[in-house]
């Protein structure tokens, strides 16, 4: 998308009486319903990724995410000109990480989505982006696809377990203040068969997902660059979710927080008082010269778990526009009351290669 209709819309964001509804306590999640999109918050994402393995064991894993960026509320006080006026825009990533051949592909989309070819809600599409879309059948289960240069991917994703809502009083608070939160919940394992389809290879596939879906329109504050998202799948059944804040002088942020799921689907909210993240390998990027953490440490004492974690790849940047980030496949090492545990799951760093501005938290009043 060019920028003058970008910078358009900016504008026209300004324009409008109705302010952008906040994440608040007390939300009451309805599914289906929340599956959908909440147009009246300003940011929504749809996140899937996960580790597959080929029949020939070949490995995989993989990220698609749909994006709802606000730039408008909906009951905004302006006319419509035209078609290309939307209150949102419509975006979406898409990666293979090809861990036997050490080889990351990566891919954006970006849509006003005037004449249908980007949305969200239309019957049982959640979100869809030209031929990238997210499926919810009536039977519960996810279908995902995504076709880009020489890669294609069509998954069906089937709950493992119930999801799990984030955080307390249903919102996930992310820094200080009222409404600074979002809403946020996760299906934490998803059994996942499909098709991958590289150059002019046919893979037919099978693995474990991970589903992430979050609206909001304040988070982050002023003094917040960014964050190491994790969520892990352990072969005991168990699974981890963390979500590490960082501050502008290097210190973790005490609204860091997570969510322990074991194998029942019983989930424990974790505090930033409950966990230590620590970084233990880096990696430089050639492109962008950030530098990334892509090992760490994880020490949960009430748990009796610690983890070692570390990419499967280091190279896993997605060097996009407006912004880059690492998000990738990982594996984990490490032990519980119980004797040893290893597991899989994604890694997300973000901030790394410049603040992310978007979505702060909004003075007050707007």
């Amino acid at each position: 998308m060019h920028l003058l209709p970008v910078l358009l819309l900016c504008i026209l964001a300004t324009v409008g009486r109705a302010d952008w509804r906040v994440a608040l306590p007390g939300w009451k999640y309805e599914f289906p319903r929340d599956h959908g999109n909440h147009p009246e918050f300003k940011t929504e994402w749809w996140y899937f990724s996960g580790n597959l393995t080929a029949e020939d064991g070949r490995a995989f894993g993989y990220q698609l995410t749909f994006f709802r960026q606000g730039v408008m509320p909906v009951d905004a006080d302006i006319i419509p000109l035209s078609r290309f006026v939307t209150s949102s825009v419509k975006l979406a990533h898409f990666a293979i990480s090809d861990i036997s051949s050490e080889r990351f592909r990566f891919f954006q989309k970006l849509s006003r989505g005037a004449y249908g070819e980007a949305g969200f809600d239309r019957d049982s599409k959640l979100a869809w982006i030209e031929d990238w879309s997210c499926v919810l059948g009536d039977d519960g289960v996810f279908r995902i696809r995504a076709n880009a240069d020489d890669v294609g991917l069509e998954l069906t994703l089937k709950p493992a377990k119930p999801l799990v809502i984030h955080g307390r009083d249903g919102v996930s608070q992310k820094s200080e203040g009222q409404g600074r939160a979002s809403h946020y919940y996760s299906f934490t394992r998803l059994s996942s068969e499909g098709l991958l389809r590289v150059g002019d290879q046919r893979f037919a596939m099978s693995g474990s997902s991970w589903f992430d879906h979050e609206w909001a329109t304040n988070q982050l504050a002023a003094n917040q660059v960014g964050w190491d998202w994790l969520g892990l799948q352990l072969d005991d059944g168990s699974d981890l979710m963390l979500i590490h804040f960082r501050t502008k002088n290097g210190e973790p942020d005490p609204n860091s927080s997570g969510t322990f799921v074991d194998a029942r689907g019983l989930a424990t909210p974790l505090s930033s008082s409950d966990f230590s993240f620590d970084p233990m390998e880096t990696w430089v990027s050639d492109q962008t010269k950030a530098k990334y953490p892509i090992g760490w440490q994880i020490v949960i004492p009430r748990l009796n778990l610690r983890l070692e974690v570390g990419s499967a790849l280091k190279d896993q940047e997605l060097r996009l526009k407006p912004v880059a980030y690492w998000e990738g496949s990982v594996r984990a090492n490490g032990t519980t009351s119980q004797g040893e545990v290893k597991g899989s799951g994604y890694l997300e760093m973000t901030g790394y290669a410049e603040a992310m501005a978007e979505i702060r938290a909004q003075p007050e009043g707007h």
